[in-house]
């Protein structure tokens, strides 16, 4: 039997911090496997003194071990606390033409990276989930760090919540797909709705089930 994951810390940012890099971003994206809208990503940077409303929040999202699987009601609740206590929140969209253009490693790092430049205030590093950035600045990339640091888990929720919104706002334009069930994501119901409707505006190109349905799968 496996030991339980350690709760998410600032381990990751102080050693950052110790180093005189107070300005450390964590960094996350959400929608890399959805067949249709955005990539969105969130940086967050969190103050290297902590003060009474950081502590707080580090008590709410200490039982967080992936913040990704929060039901949805919680990671809503969660956004207020995370704006309260950050110092700096930026967000990065790739939209679903631009994704089939870059294609999608590389869309990713670019919705990263607007993130990064879409915050209030320079970073000094980096926080990221397994990958790493162009930006000539230090970073670290630890496997599963959107359960390990608390910068990484805040940027989570607030990329997922940001896109979750999109999508909802996009069901209400085109209701056909139900996106405001699914988000975008491959479920049954989508695949259906995909076979009924055909492609619509939000759905990617590239991604093999819209392919397959325009026939340009290779």
């Amino acid at each position: 039997m496996s030991a339980p994951r350690a709760a998410p810390d600032f381990a990751f940012e102080r050693s950052f911090w110790r180093a005189g890099l107070d300005v450390v971003a964590g960094v996350d994206e959400v929608g890399r496997g959805a067949l249709a809208g955005p990539l969105v990503a969130a940086a967050v940077v969190f103050p290297a003194a902590a003060g009474p409303a950081l502590r707080r929040l580090t008590k709410l999202l200490g039982a967080v071990r992936d913040s990704k699987e929060l039901p949805p009601e919680r990671r809503t609740a969660l956004v207020g606390p995370v704006r309260e206590s950050a110092c700096g929140v930026g967000i990065g969209i790739v939209e679903p033409g631009e994704l089939d253009a870059l294609g999608l490693a590389a869309a990713n790092r670019v919705a990263m990276e607007r993130a990064v430049l879409a915050l209030p205030c320079q970073p000094h590093a980096l926080l990221l989930d397994a990958c790493t950035l162009d930006l000539g600045l230090p970073q670290s990339g630890p496997i599963g760090a959107d359960g390990r640091c608390l910068s990484v888990a805040a940027a989570s929720i607030i990329a997922k919540t940001t896109r979750d919104a999109l999508m909802v706002a996009s069901d209400d334009d085109d209701p056909r797909y139900g996106f405001v069930l699914h988000k975008g994501y491959g479920s049954a119901l989508h695949l259906r709705r995909l076979d009924e409707h055909g492609p619509g505006p939000l759905h990617r190109r590239c991604f093999a089930p819209v392919a397959r349905l325009l026939g340009t799968v290779p």
